[in-house]
């Protein structure tokens, strides 16, 4: 493996961390239901958490209510309870089966849970691609260890991967602030 590669593989990893935090930050809405923003609640299913959208159906109702219909007798209280205790602060209501998810309006306080969420999934975006940097960096060393590369070209190499670190961390911080902007736009 030669530095072009590496770098080349990190800039790769960077952006595919870009977009899975775009992917994430699409799934936190501002006042609408979206099915896929239950995809992060995991539900107990003989003994492994599994996601609400591998037990249950979920579908839209109207713009502002999530509709669970669990595929088993049993799984109702407990799909309930996950999506009661995740941190989306959404309270569901059971009609028998069905789980009706009420979208809550937004509140200036639940604006300001919503950009604390944003801002949790950001840092963990910059932390994925800190440690590819990591993982980089490391390579770099064990080609200057294993004598493939001089001194000066690891030197270089880490100074590009920092470059590319700090552009790809800038680019969260460009959607963290209009995810905010979104959320807080009365």
């Amino acid at each position: 493996m030669s530095i072009a590669d590496i770098k080349k593989t990190a800039e790769q990893k960077m952006a595919k961390s870009v977009e899975a935090f775009k992917h994430e930050l699409a799934k936190i809405r501002t006042g609408r239901a979206h099915p896929g923003l239950l995809d992060q609640v995991h539900v107990e299913y003989y003994g492994s958490m599994v996601p609400i959208s591998q037990v249950a159906n979920v579908t839209l109702l109207d713009a502002r209510t999530i509709s669970v219909q669990p595929w088993e007798k049993g799984m109702g209280p407990k799909i309930e309870k996950a999506i009661r205790e995740s941190d989306l602060g959404l309270n569901p209501a059971a009609q028998g089966d069905l789980l009706r998810v009420p979208m809550p309006p937004l509140t200036e306080e639940r604006r300001k849970e919503l950009t604390k969420v944003v801002r949790h999934a950001g840092e963990e975006a910059k932390v994925a691609v800190r440690n590819l940097r990591r993982d980089a960096n490391e390579h770099a060393k064990k080609l200057l260890k294993d004598k493939q590369i001089t001194e000066d070209e690891e030197r270089r190499s880490q100074d590009e991967i920092q470059k590319l670190t700090d552009r790809t961390v800038a680019e969260i911080d460009k959607l963290i602030a209009a995810k905010e902007a979104e959320i807080m736009a009365v």
